[in-house]
């Protein structure tokens, strides 16, 4: 007989905890203070030859990069909980076609984390920001997750400064995100995200509570992650145990914690600013996974110029699962006239 706890016992077990703690008279004194051992940029690099880490201070905050390669620019964004080393399987041969800029986002990795400024706007104004201080006029973009939301607000507010852009499983904020469901239907949370069990994020509401998380979590993001990494994925061996500690170690402080929720309080904002872009007019690639319908329904009549692709046999973070063909998709659309 098989007594493993499933994902979702072993996920209503961990919430139930953290609220009882957070119960306890000095919730702060209950909750270990223990943060992830940091793995150095030059351990990740080394095995990225040709690649460099950098920073510009920009719009009054550090944004972190990586680059390496050569050819036109073309800038990845990266989402949540992820750092620059989400793009790692794919900056190699990236990097044989296109000078590739791997930009962390404000509040992620070693970018700073400010108290402000976490609407899709202005990162995207971080981003135009910095592609200036590198001395480019007109890049190519693409972004995941949250990295894909900025991607789009650069496309959207410099349109003369993006020649095409990718938008990778998750679509800008707009008015059908105020509509999202509290609460998933009767027998449709599983364990993963599969045809049975559509995507439920639960964590938007979650992290939209501020200040709660930061102590919620504190000592216990990797659990936290994990669920989350585990859920989102076809194949969670994708994202290997090194992977992992590379962004526990990242998102472990209350202030890495804070900042990221901050991307998400911030969608009503983006929702506002939303209804104010025209359509893109550049050429766009939506690619989707669990997301794909999402793009579908909101990115195709944001443009003039969508194509839509499918990736099959993965789930959101295909940048892990299906890095070969990501990195097909993203060489033969920004290659070709």
């Amino acid at each position: 007989m098989n007594f493993k706890p499933t994902y979702a016992a072993r996920f209503r077990s961990t919430v139930a905890t953290l609220f009882a703690m957070a119960m306890l008279t000095d919730a702060s004194s209950a909750i270990a203070e223990t943060t992830p051992k940091g793995i150095s940029e030059g351990a990740l690099l080394r095995s990225l030859p040709g690649f460099r880490g950098s920073s510009a201070h920009i719009n009054g905050v550090r944004i972190h990069f990586v680059e390496g390669g050569k050819g036109a620019p073309l800038v990845l964004l990266p989402g949540w909980p992820q750092t620059w080393w989400e793009y790692h399987k794919m900056m190699p041969a990236l990097a044989k076609h296109f000078h590739v800029i791997v930009v962390e986002l404000r509040g992620m990795g070693g970018s700073s984390q400010p108290a402000t400024g976490y609407d899709k706007k202005t990162m995207a104004r971080d981003i135009y920001s910095l592609v200036r201080h590198l001395g480019y006029e007109r890049v190519n973009i693409a972004g995941h997750d949250v990295g894909s939301m900025v991607a789009f607000a650069y496309a959207a507010n410099y349109p003369q400064s993006t020649r095409k852009v990718a938008i990778m499983d998750v679509p800008h904020p707009d008015d059908s995100w105020m509509k999202m469901p509290m609460l998933p239907e009767v027998g449709k949370f599983g364990e993963k995200i599969d045809a049975a069990h559509p995507a439920y994020p639960w964590w938007f509401a979650f992290q939209q509570v501020k200040g709660l998380p930061e102590h919620l979590l504190r000592g216990r993001t990797a659990e936290y992650y994990d669920f989350l990494l585990d859920y989102l994925t076809k194949d969670s061996r994708s994202i290997g145990a090194f992977d992992r500690k590379v962004y526990h170690a990242a998102y472990a402080s209350p202030n890495a914690i804070r900042a990221s929720d901050a991307w998400f309080q911030a969608f009503s904002q983006d929702v506002l600013d939303a209804r104010k872009y025209p359509k893109l007019t550049m050429p766009v690639l939506g690619l989707g996974s669990i997301g794909y319908d999402w793009l579908q329904a909101s990115l195709v009549p944001k443009g003039t110029q969508v194509k839509l692709v499918k990736v099959e046999n993965s789930g959101h973070f295909f940048a892990d699962e299906q890095p070969a063909f990501i990195a097909k998709q993203l060489i033969d659309f920004f290659t070709a006239p």
